[in-house]
């Protein structure tokens, strides 16, 4: 890949992210917000993903014996910052957020930098509904279309595969249909199937005694029960890549738990001492707003819209050099 290409790739991925954030911004009436890169430690407000994940820390020098923390994701402070900005229902907040998971698995899809819009918005009681989740999956499924026709008129070696509508399974039916499957296999199947699919319900114990993926309990609600009589008001939006031609997921997200989902799941995942924690406690004690939220891979999105193959192609990290050498022989450069 010579200069010239190498600046091409860059301008067409600046561009991807500001045509997505631009649309995301207006379908979810969002507002854009600075974010952190590390809060302090044992306050609960770091996202702990799966809940075995280890963050980068290390000791802050003038607030001794303080650590702080680099950010997994901001699950969790957007919350925060919905309560301290005083969001009213209806609206919400964005914001680019930039993290390191030193725990990842290095992969086409993985990288120990992430980066990731994310949002949060302020809802009320009565739209904690499956609808509600499902309406604005349908809104940022819109603004992933959006996304790929302007980025198909920018670039011509880009057509359009997204289908028109995007396709809900939870994560029990999927399981039904496909019982040999791993999840992961379950996931390629129906993506495959529909190119687009939003996956309800994880974290929850399915009938195979195992959740579809793991979840941390004190974010996501995948454990209400709902009129559909399956638990989960979260989930993932996943893709068929055209390229890769893989299940590719794109977001995570869901509503959040309220004082009664947090003890049922904290319970479930036999972590109940983390109610004793900052975030947790004003959570407990009804201070902070009910809300929706999620994260988008920005680099996801940038390496499905230009049709890469490999996600150091879209961001610079950390790669081993036999991985750099075995791309470059198939003509895949990595920034």
């Amino acid at each position: 890949m010579n200069t010239t290409e190498k600046l091409q790739t860059e301008s067409a991925i600046q561009f991807v992210k500001s045509t997505f954030s631009g649309a995301l911004e207006k379908k979810l009436n969002l507002t854009y917000v600075s974010a952190p890169m590390i809060v302090q430690e044992h306050t609960g407000i770091n996202d702990d993903l799966n809940g075995v994940e280890q963050p980068v820390s290390f000791p802050l020098r003038a607030l001794s014996p303080h650590r702080a923390v680099v950010v997994h994701s901001l699950a969790k402070w957007k919350r925060l910052r919905l309560k301290e900005y005083g969001i009213e229902a209806g609206k919400g907040i964005w914001t680019d957020m930039r993290a390191l998971r030193p725990d990842e698995e290095l992969s086409p899809l993985h990288s120990v930098y992430v980066d990731q819009w994310d949002w949060e918005k302020h809802i009320t009681e009565p739209e904690r509904t499956v609808t509600y989740l499902q309406d604005t999956v349908e809104q940022i499924y819109e603004a992933l279309k959006e996304t790929e026709r302007q980025t198909a008129l920018r670039y011509p070696f880009v057509t359009p595969v997204l289908p028109d509508q995007i396709h809900f399974i939870h994560a029990e039916t999927l399981l039904q249909q496909y019982p040999g499957l791993t999840a992961k296999e379950r996931e390629a199947a129906i993506a495959r199937k529909y190119g687009a699919v939003f996956i309800m319900g994880i974290g929850g114990t399915l009938s195979n005694g195992e959740a579809h993926d793991g979840r941390a309990a004190d974010y996501d609600d995948w454990s209400t029960p709902t009129e559909s009589g399956l638990p989960g008001l979260n989930g993932d939006i996943i893709l068929w890549h055209p390229v890769l031609e893989c299940a590719f997921e794109v977001s995570s997200m869901g509503i959040r738990v309220n004082p009664l989902a947090l003890v049922r799941q904290l319970k479930e995942k036999d972590c109940t001492e983390r109610s004793t924690l900052l975030y947790h406690k004003q959570l407990l004690s009804g201070q902070l707003p009910q809300s929706m939220g999620g994260g988008i891979g920005q680099s996801r999105i940038c390496m499905f819209m230009l049709r890469k193959k490999h996600i150091g192609e879209v961001q610079v990290s950390i790669w081993p050099e036999a991985m750099r050498t075995a791309l470059r022989e198939e003509g895949v450069y990595l920034l």
